[in-house]
C-alpha cells in the first residue's frame, strides 16, 4: 500500500518540497478573490482535485479515466477563474502512469489541448497576472508536453526490467534443473554400469568359490579394479561439479600436455576477460575435455589455446597439429564432443570443428549471454 507522500512523483528535477509548494500555492491564488463564494468555490475545487488525484493513484481500472477527467475539468476551471495553471503538471505525471498505449495517447492529447486552450483564454481574463508569471507558464506548457512521455517511458522501463528480472530467475532455475539432469546422467553413466558389473561379478565369484578358486580370484581382482575405476570417475565428476576457473584449468592443461610430451602455447590476456562464473565453469570443462582428446587421440606435438573477447562474442580456440578430425571422427564422437555441446547449450554457446593441419575447436559464446548472466549474478 502506498504512503500518502508517494502521490508526489519521484522526479530528478523536483523534490518533494517543491511539490508541497505547488500544493500550497493555490491558496494564494484563491484568497486573492474578494468574493466569499469564489473563495469557497476555490477551496472546494482544491479539495476535490486532491481527492481525485489520490484516487487516480489507487485505482487501476476504468475509474482512473473518470477521475483524471475530473482533474482536467478542475484544472481548466482553476485556470479560468483563479489563473492557477499548475495543476496541469500534477496531471502530466498521472497520465504518464497509464499502462494502455491507446489510453495514454488519448488522455495525453486531451490534456495538452485543454491546457493550451485554458491558458489562451486565461490571458484574456487574467492578462496582468499571466504576464507577470509568463516564464513559469512557458515552463508549465513544456512540462505538460514532455513530462507525460518521460513518466510513461520510465513506467515501461520498470515493467521491462521486472520482466527481465523474472526471465533471469527463470533461466537460472532452468539452468539448475538442466545441470541436475546432467549430473544424474553422468552418475548413471559413471556408476550404473560399473555397479551392475560389480554385482554380476560378485555373484559369479560367489558361485566359483570352492569350485574354481583361480577363476574366483580373477573375478575378485576384476571387481577390485572396477571399484577403483568407479571411484576415480566419481572423484573427477565431483571435481567438475565444484567448478574450475580458467586460470586454474589452464595451469592443469599445461601440466597435462607437458607430461604427454606436447608443447603448450597460450595466446590471450585473461586479465582482460570479463565473464560470469557459470560461463567460466562451462568453458573450463570444455577446455579440459578438448585437451584430453588432444592428449589421447591426436598424436600432436603442439597444442595452442587462444582466448579473445570482443563486443560480439567470447572465442576460445584449441588447436593441435596432430591427426585431422576426419581421421579420428569416430573416436571423438564418443569422447566428450556431445558432452561439450550439451554444456555449451546452457549458455547458448556453439562448437565448431575444423581440420586444418590438425584439428581446430572453436567455442563461441555471444556477448549478450555474457551480459545477461553477469546481471543475473550481480
Amino acid at each position: 500500500m502506498q504512503s500518502w507522500y508517494q502521490i508526489f512523483p519521484k522526479n530528478p528535477w523536483l523534490s518533494i518540497y517543491a511539490w508541497v509548494a505547488f500544493c500550497i500555492l493555490p491558496f494564494f491564488f484563491i484568497f486573492r478573490k474578494v468574493s466569499a463564494v469564489e473563495i469557497l468555490y476555490g477551496l472546494a475545487m482544491l479539495f476535490l482535485f486532491f481527492m481525485a488525484y489520490r484516487l487516480s493513484f489507487l485505482l487501476g481500472d476504468w475509474r482512473i479515466y473518470f477521475w483524471v477527467s475530473v482533474e482536467m475539468v478542475i484544472n481548466v476551471g482553476m485556470t479560468l477563474v483563479f489563473g492557477y495553471v499548475y495543476f496541469a503538471l500534477f496531471l502530466s505525471f498521472v497520465i504518464g502512469r497509464f499502462r494502455s498505449n491507446s489510453g495514454f495517447f488519448i488522455m495525453y492529447g486531451i490534456h495538452v489541448g485543454t491546457t493550451v486552450i485554458a491558458i489562451t483564454f486565461g490571458f484574456f481574463l487574467h492578462y496582468e497576472l499571466f504576464i507577470s508569471q509568463l516564464p513559469f507558464l512557458v515552463v508549465s506548457v513544456i512540462g505538460v508536453v514532455l513530462v507525460p512521455f518521460n513518466s510513461y517511458n520510465r513506467q515501461k522501463q520498470r515493467k521491462l526490467e521486472g520482466q527481465l528480472e523474472d526471465a533471469n530467475k527463470r533461466i537460472s532455475e532452468l539452468v539448475v534443473m538442466e545441470e541436475r539432469q546432467r549430473i544424474a546422467r553422468d552418475l548413471h553413466d559413471t556408476l550404473g554400469q560399473k555397479l551392475s558389473l560389480i554385482g554380476l561379478k560378485s555373484d559369479l565369484a560367489g558361485k566359483l568359490v570352492g569350485k574354481n578358486d583361480e577363476s574366483a580370484k580373477k573375478e575378485l581382482a576384476d571387481i577390485q579394479q572396477t571399484a577403483r575405476t568407479a571411484l576415480k570417475e566419481v572423484r573427477e565428476l565431483v571435481s567438475e561439479m565444484r567448478g574450475t576457473k580458467l586460470p586454474e584449468e589452464l595451469a592443469h592443461v599445461e601440466q597435462l600436455l607437458e607430461a604427454a610430451g606436447i608443447h603448450f602455447l597460450f595466446k590471450g590476456n585473461l586479465e582482460a576477460i570479463r565473464i560470469p562464473l557459470l560461463v567460466e565453469n562451462v568453458l573450463s570443462m570444455c577446455l579440459k575435455e578438448a585437451v584430453n582428446n588432444v592428449v589421447r587421440h591426436s598424436g600432436a606435438e603442439t597444442c595452442i589455446v587462444f582466448i579473445r573477447q570482443t563486443q560480439k562474442e567470447l572465442l576460445l580456440t584449441i588447436q593441435d597439429d596432430g591427426s585431422g578430425f576426419e581421421e579420428r571422427r569416430a573416436v571423438l564422437r564418443g569422447n566428450g564432443i556431445s558432452g561439450m555441446k550439451e554444456r555449451l547449450d546452457f549458455i547458448n554457446g556453439s562448437l565448431e570443428i575444423e581440420s586444418v593441419s590438425g584439428t581446430v575447436l572453436k567455442i563461441r559464446v555471444p556477448s549478450v549471454i555474457l551480459h545477461t548472466a553477469e546481471e543475473g549474478t550481480a
